[in-house]
């Protein structure tokens, strides 16, 4: 018989000091600056006093603007640590080769490569399109806030602690060794019996239920809190491409939790839904996993879309070019990667028919990616095009993305996909459009939509000193990688014995080298433009002359959006304002009702991650303690009915009338 339990196993599970990686000189140096760097932090906090404000202004806010900005920063945060790990893995295959054997031990680099994916993918790029499509999207439509407020304050704050359980996994255990998609059965518990794979599932569900919940409180915004006038083929560009990449999430996350929940019950409880014994098959995993994974890319690109076309409309002086065949388009997108997900694994012997179907597919996907580039082109033609950032960031990404769809196009055909699969061509292609794609829009809609958010411009000088390093960097990072892969050099390879391909390698750690200084100019255009606001600020709040009802508003927006409910006559609200003698009403004000800040979505997020990190390291005691408080403090978030306050109608006048002070002195 099974020995009981003892009080020990039951609290602590399998924590123990050897969680410790005091093994790792790399790590134990990590940790160092991060308790260094967070004593910092929490020092400046005290000194300046700002806990109060930071409690009650942020962390329990629930007013969608400031939770699209805690979104895009923990974005930017997470994108330090992201690459981080890329440029560790680039600095490691340039050296180690023959007998020397680089300075990352295998098992270390396999967690950083894994770690890297995961990171970009779910902790980096869905925050910062999440956040902008949380900032944006109420502004365009007319809305003082999305449907669900509290609803999108505990969505924002479950991602975040997924991302911190992924932090965590650096320094307490450590992370899974099986690439960013966790395949088994190298997933499984009897290749991968330690904590990595448990720290991958965990991170990953808490973030994902924060996504997903995000995804219904975006629709239900859209689809049931327009202006009036503001009919479904009259809503701003990116309005469209959010309500689609919210059906996608809606569609498939509950794919990606359904199938890591399975992977779980193999590990924990010894089912065999993806084993050879039983019945069971590791292939229904690759399935289940790429048709959330494949919607998932353009969950990410869909968005960033909108920004593009937003950008090239303000930027070209004109309407956008084909507003109906861009809608169209991105609906056809959007219900067309749902039958792709197999080119992912063209080689697994799924037999020709199949692999034709889906190549077949794969290039018809981009047929109206390609009628949106020539939509943007056709708006820039005969435009009064002027080139401030984000319209640089949005020209770079039209090159960029071509070059990565038409090597995407390569892949979808099989037999090319047959040679070409496990090789860094595949790696190439993959950043290619993921970075010259994803990135550099969402770099466009941070220089873009800023002083919305902030009054001020961002600095010009750094901003471009920025793109500048990061599109070099990029094209010196990865054509030598597209060059590998058609050289037949694999993927996921951490020591090389071959020194004719040394060169090669070196060549991209110096372009991952020059994108770190691009991330360092980014940093510093941030702080510059923060002390120099002053001299930055635009009276009007419009520096752009923005073609979208948010830039109607203040900047950055009182904390209502909108003092009357506007109405929309045109899809292109500049044009409608200038033909209409667009005016504010200067009188008339009323108390307006809004819903009041929460700790609950903090506090139950939270709980999340501890239930999470017990059940990571079998801590019953506490994991059962854990769910218990988490739904003890949904049922009384549930029951407490006073959330709601009043903005007073002299509060509401006085913004109001300095708004439209500031624009009459400009005008």
């Amino acid at each position: 018989m099974q020995a009981p339990l003892d009080m020990k196993t039951l609290l602590l599970g399998r924590l123990g000091w050897d969680a410790i990686p005091y093994h790792e000189p790399i790590l134990i140096a990590t940790f160092a600056m991060v308790v260094l760097g967070g004593i910092a932090v929490l020092a400046l906090l005290t000194r300046m006093r700002l806990w109060g404000p930071l409690w009650r202004d942020w962390i329990t806010s629930i007013d969608h603007k400031k939770i699209g900005i805690m979104y895009i920063l923990l974005g930017l945060v997470m994108l330090l640590r992201g690459f981080a790990d890329a440029l560790m893995m680039r600095l490691q295959q340039a050296v180690a080769f023959g007998d020397n054997a680089g300075f990352l031990p295998p098992h270390h680099y396999d967690q950083i490569f894994t770690a890297h994916g995961v990171i970009m993918i779910f902790f980096v790029a869905m925050p910062l399109v999440t956040g902008f499509m949380n900032y944006i999207v109420p502004l365009q439509i007319g809305a003082r806030d999305v449907a669900f407020p509290f609803l999108n304050n505990f969505s924002f704050w479950m991602t975040a602690m997924g991302a911190a359980l992924v932090m965590v996994s650096l320094f307490v255990g450590e992370f899974a060794k099986t690439g960013w998609l966790a395949y088994p059965p190298l997933s499984g518990i009897l290749q991968s019996p330690d904590v990595g794979v448990d720290y991958y599932i965990w991170s990953l569900q808490i973030a994902g239920v924060g996504t997903l919940l995000s995804g219904i409180n975006l629709i239900a915004t859209i689809v049931k809190m327009r202006a009036p006038g503001m009919s479904m083929m009259k809503m701003p560009v990116f309005t469209w491409t959010s309500l689609c990449t919210n059906v996608l999430i809606v569609a498939a996350f509950p794919v990606l939790t359904a199938v890591l929940a399975m992977l779980s019950l193999d590990r924990t409880l010894g089912t065999h839904f993806f084993t050879n014994d039983l019945g069971g098959n590791a292939m229904m995993y690759v399935n289940l996993i790429w048709i959330w994974g494949h919607p998932e890319v353009y969950i990410l690109v869909l968005p960033v879309f909108g920004i593009f076309s937003e950008v090239v409309s303000t930027f070209s002086g004109k309407r956008l070019f084909g507003y109906t065949s861009m809608v169209y388009a991105t609906v056809v997108i959007t219900i067309l990667s749902y039958l792709v997900w197999l080119h992912h694994f063209f080689t697994m012997g799924s037999g020709a028919s199949v692999n034709s179907f889906f190549g077949i597919t794969t290039m018809i996907i981009s047929i109206p990616t390609g009628a949106k580039i020539f939509n943007w082109l056709f708006t820039m033609y005969r435009g009064r095009i002027r080139y401030e950032l984000p319209m640089m960031w949005t020209v770079a990404f039209m090159v960029t993305f071509v070059i990565g769809g038409m090597t995407g196009v390569l892949l979808a055909v099989p037999a090319a996909d047959f040679v070409l699969h496990n090789s860094l061509f595949l790696i190439a292609h993959f950043h290619n459009v993921i970075i010259g794609g994803v990135l550099f829009g969402l770099f466009a809609g941070i220089n873009y939509w800023f002083p919305k958010a902030f009054g001020y411009k961002l600095d010009a000088f750094w901003g471009k000193v920025s793109f500048w390093f990061w599109v070099i960097g990029f094209y010196v990072a990865f054509m030598p990688v597209y060059l590998l892969g058609l050289m037949g050099v694999t993927r996921r390879m951490s020591h090389f014995d071959d020194p004719s391909l040394q060169p090669w390698f070196q060549v991209s750690a110096v372009g991952a080298a020059m994108i770190a200084l691009g991330i360092a100019a980014m940093l510093v255009q941030f702080y510059v433009s923060f002390r120099r606001r002053h001299a930055l600020r635009d009276v009007t709040g419009d520096p752009w002359d923005g073609r979208t009802l948010e830039w109607s508003t203040s900047s950055p927006p009182p904390d209502y959006n909108f003092a009357f409910t506007p109405r929309v006559h045109d899809n292109d609200t500049w044009a409608d304002m200038k033909r209409n003698g667009y005016q504010r009403p200067i009188a008339g004000y009323v108390p307006i009702h809004m819903p009041k800040n929460t700790a609950a979505g903090f506090i139950i997020a939270a709980l999340s991650a501890a239930l999470g990190f017990s059940l990571i390291w079998h801590m019953w005691l506490p994991a059962g303690l854990s769910f218990i408080a988490m739904m003890a403090s949904i049922i009384i978030h549930t029951f407490n009915y006073k959330r709601d306050f009043y903005i007073p109608a002299d509060e509401v006048n006085r913004v109001e009338k300095a708004h439209a002070e500031m624009v009459a002195s400009y005008a």
